[in-house]
């Protein structure tokens, strides 16, 4: 029997797994999530919490593009595991996208429709 290429290759990940923003000042805690809660280990509220979003600022300074990517693999990855966690009673994907992606430096501020 003839093996297919895709059976010989490995199935992709999701996203990428969240190892950034490195831990600053060195040898504190750093502002990484639990996954699959998405919070934040060193302080304990929503990830990226405040302090991860300033240094992932400064850590991807004139690298706008990677950070959107980054940011934009883990809202997946987010979404994939709070949705499993609970599918009822869990963030809307605007939600989400506010929280892991919106916040960029690379994003004009979301426009609210006249009522």
């Amino acid at each position: 029997m003839r093996k297919r290429l895709s059976d010989e290759l490995p199935v992709p990940r999701l996203g990428p797994h969240a190892d950034r923003p490195r831990p600053y000042p060195p040898g504190h805690r750093p502002h990484l999530p639990i996954r699959p809660l998405w919070l934040c280990r060193a302080c304990g509220l929503p990830w990226p919490c405040a302090e991860a979003r300033l240094l992932l600022k400064v850590e991807y300074d004139n690298h706008h593009v990677d950070l959107a990517i980054y940011l934009s693999g883990l809202y997946h990855e987010a979404t994939h595991d709070l949705f499993r966690l609970n599918p009822h009673d869990g963030p809307t994907p605007r939600e989400l996208f506010e929280r892991f992606v919106a916040w960029g430096p690379y994003r004009r501020p979301i426009v609210e429709p006249d009522r």
